[in-house]
């Protein structure tokens, strides 16, 4: 679908997905104008269109490249060997803090897709947002050493316990950024927060 695009030389794709994803990450979805993209990447609008089929097509393809982009250096950097449960998931949220300090403007950008509320694409996103979050548990909680966890409760249960926690405080977190200018989130405060759960949990639920 985006054939046209991709065969670009690599120097006037990053102009055009770094004017979008700046134009997106500051204005959200709604409020981003193509002008400014065209403008700030130096191509026609009709250029842009012949890229992208609307404004739409060109959100959803820097999703995926973002997401994507993200998303394979943080499997290359956790160690899915680590059997350990908290140590596994411990390791995810450092490396989570190092790839916000790295790409700061695309975590910001996935951020705000993830807070959309417009009527054009917010279905797409929340069921996005569903199948993203079962791959990426499905993938960190796999091979964990469950003989850890204490006998007489399901382990099961436990994970999705953890899981529903995790996903409740991002909601949250995702919720509090949109009401204040800038939707900024205090990441390290985040985790720390993360920290005090994993050693309930660990009191809790390890023998």
């Amino acid at each position: 679908m985006f054939s046209k695009f991709l065969s670009l030389d690599s120097e006037k794709q990053d102009r055009i997905i770094n004017a979008a994803i700046k134009e997106f990450a500051q204005k959200g979805y709604d409020n981003a104008s193509t002008n400014e993209m065209v403008k700030e990447a130096g191509i026609s609008k009709g250029l842009l269109f012949h890229y992208f089929k609307n404004k739409k097509q060109l959100f959803l393809f820097l999703f995926d490249y973002c997401y994507s982009l993200v998303a394979d250096e943080f499997y290359k950097k956790v160690d899915l060997t680590e059997p350990d449960f908290f140590k596994r998931i411990r390791q995810s949220v450092h490396i989570k803090m190092d790839l916000q300090t790295k790409y700061p403007d695309i975590l910001t950008f996935i951020q705000e897709a993830f807070m959309q509320d417009s009527p054009e694409i917010k279905d797409e996103f929340d069921k996005k947002k569903l199948e993203l979050n079962a791959i990426n548990i499905g993938i960190i909680y796999d091979g964990i050493d469950l003989s850890k966890f204490r006998d007489d409760v399901d382990v099961q249960k436990i994970l999705k316990v953890i899981s529903w926690t995790f996903e409740k405080m991002s909601d949250e977190e995702l919720h509090k950024a949109k009401m204040v200018p800038g939707h900024k989130i205090d990441y390290e405060k985040v985790f720390l927060e993360a920290e005090e759960y994993f050693e309930l949990f660990i009191k809790c639920f390890y023998k």
